[in-house]
């Protein structure tokens, strides 16, 4: 699973509690301390769902959700508010602004992490769905089992999770950075070269003669997984 996380926190040991159950469950972690931080790293990489403190430096959590709300490339990003503020008014106050689900500290782990999958399966399914289809490929993320056309192919590790990552987003494009922090982690220092090396064999071992190639590079920019290709549904 590289569905990507981001916990906008100023409480450094509630940071790592979350970061720490969050990536036992295989999500993608980032984090930042301040609202003002959240938007610019927002900005740079969308993620897929973010935890939001209420009470931030620079900006707060009811400030930076309500911005979020007012643009269309966020409009519907998912956003669970973390806060210590349990009075009734303060929480349809949280969700008026547009949380999608608020959880007043202190609260159980498990029970935030069943309501981060709960809202990944309303807002954005295919994130968690177990198997993956797009024209004649399926990739089955329990099995880590890979067919094209009923034949089965043998990826690496690192090329089963960049097919998964480009499968999850189809005809989004993806720069060299984006892929490299979304397959490999954002704490792993390599060449971005890296990205066009394993590109290039996950091509050879999906792709036979005559065959579409689902992955599209985009000159200047990166590769996507090509959206017509998604589009083609199998059988």
């Amino acid at each position: 699973m590289s569905t990507r996380i981001l916990i906008v926190e100023d409480e450094e040991a509630l940071t790592l509690l979350l970061r720490y159950n969050l990536e036992a469950e295989g999500f993608v972690v980032d984090a930042v301390v301040r609202g003002d931080e959240a938007e610019l790293r927002i900005s740079e990489q969308m993620p897929d769902l973010v935890l939001l403190d209420w009470m931030l430096p620079g900006l707060s959590g009811i400030e930076i959700c309500r911005r979020i709300r007012t643009r269309s490339e966020t409009a519907t990003l998912p956003v669970i508010m973390l806060t210590a503020r349990g009075e009734e008014g303060d929480r349809i106050r949280g969700l008026g602004t547009g949380a999608d689900d608020y959880i007043v500290k202190p609260f159980s782990v498990p029970e935030l992490l069943a309501r981060v999958r709960a809202l990944l399966r309303r807002a954005k399914p295919s994130l968690l769905a177990n198997l993956l289809v797009a024209g004649d490929i399926e990739l089955d993320r329990v099995s880590h089992r890979i067919r094209r056309s009923g034949r089965e192919i043998h990826l690496g590790p690192t090329e089963f999770k960049l097919l998964e990552f480009l499968m999850q987003s189809p005809g989004r494009v993806f720069s060299r950075e984006q892929l490299l922090d979304g397959v490999w982690g954002h704490d792993v220092y390599i060449d971005e070269r890296t990205v066009d090396v394993h590109v290039g064999r996950l091509r050879k071992s999906i792709n036979r003669p005559n065959q579409a190639d689902p992955i599209r590079t985009v000159r200047g920019s990166g590769y996507s997984f090509d959206e017509a290709f998604y589009l083609q549904q199998a059988g």
